[in-house]
């Protein structure tokens, strides 16, 4: 048996939560602008703490910052990112890992049940990035963790500073020294660099024979007061389906798994009445009815359709879903305004502050 929680409401809108991008937005409907914290403290190049004080969307312009994903934990444990924004460096991907560390610049900007990854005090003495690898250097400080918190830095560290074109890898060193393994609890990590298939937030409750599995990731959400954010997980899934859109939808509609604090807005009774349509980077999905709020408006959630978008774009070769309903499209959001026929992933998935 697997958990199927139902969210307070269909209608409920992501109030401080919105995906940005042009994808999961709707046709009509414009980017909605999230105001930078009042306050930001970041280091400097010099390894000093510098504040932007009092400063508005506006006075906060593009060119000064760059809104990125950093890969926190929340209240629940899971790893979870958050996008923010980061004033623009030189070496961006190294200032997204100083903001992993606990009591750093990132303190002032920490949604509400979040927290930083890496031990207080770690050092962020270089990232270099080469053919694809990324190869940061830390201080002995990161060594100084608890047990339970090792595959989530790992994941943490990877899904951050993967989000960059350039980085298909990561190399983790100590002093510059390798590592081979994580100092605590003994975590292997591949000599050839770690990449996003190492997965993030592993669930695999409901496996019997993980021998005839593989990983997918999808994406469910957690709660927080009256918001959501989305959350990836990784599951195992049987190698019988070989159709890993149809085996990510599956997931989707199974929900997430009994023992977790996440919900999903899929009903147990929505399916697929045609095969999956792959082509050009984009998918159709044709559903049955099921899969509406609303069957006279043709209504499909925001919570319903983002996470679909977001799960099947983990998917290598899917940039965009179209969702049709009985073979049409013509679906509106939860606000009766029109989805655009294809819906790409977005920039960012998370962001706002809670």
């Amino acid at each position: 048996m697997v958990k199927k929680k139902t969210l307070v409401a269909a209608a409920v809108i992501l109030s401080s939560i919105y995906l940005t991008g042009c994808g999961l937005l709707g046709s009509n409907e414009k980017k909605e602008n999230i105001d930078p914290p009042q306050k930001v403290t970041y280091l400097k190049e010099d390894g000093s703490l510098k504040e932007l004080q009092h400063l508005s969307a506006q006075d906060m312009k593009k060119e000064d910052v760059m809104m990125t994903d950093l890969y926190l934990i929340d209240k629940n444990g899971y790893v979870v990112s958050q996008t923010l924004p980061l004033p623009k460096t030189q070496s961006i991907a190294k200032e997204a890992l100083e903001y992993l560390v606990d009591d750093g610049p990132v303190s002032n900007m920490l949604p509400n049940g979040f927290r930083a990854v890496l031990p207080a005090g770690t050092e962020v003495r270089s990232v270099q990035i080469k053919d694809g690898k990324a190869i940061a250097d830390f201080s002995p400080e990161f060594k100084e963790y608890k047990a339970e918190d090792e595959k989530k830095i790992l994941q943490a560290i990877t899904w951050t500073l993967t989000q960059f074109d350039a980085v298909k890898k990561v190399e983790l060193r100590v002093d510059g020294q390798p590592l081979k393994e994580m100092p605590v609890d003994g975590t292997a990590i591949d000599p050839n660099g770690l990449s996003r298939n190492i997965g993030i937030n592993w669930d695999v409750e409901n496996v019997v024979d993980i021998t005839n599995t593989r990983p997918i990731t999808v994406y469910y959400l957690a709660q927080d007061g009256e918001n959501y954010y989305y959350v990836p997980v990784t599951k195992r899934v049987s190698n019988n389906n070989k159709d890993n859109v149809t085996a990510v939808v599956n997931e989707l509609i199974k929900g997430p798994s009994r023992s977790s604090e996440l919900v999903s807005e899929f009903m147990p009774d929505v399916k697929l009445i045609s095969a999956p349509v792959v082509k050009d980077g984009k998918v159709t999905l044709n559903f049955n009815k099921s899969i509406l709020g609303s069957f006279e408006e043709k209504m499909i959630s925001k919570n319903t359709l983002n996470p679909l978008v977001l799960s099947l774009t983990e998917q290598k070769g899917i940039k965009s879903v179209t969702v049709e309903v009985d073979g049409k499209t013509n679906l509106v959001d939860d606000k009766g305004k029109p989805i655009s026929e294809t819906v790409s992933r977005p920039e960012h998935v998370n962001t706002g502050s809670f």
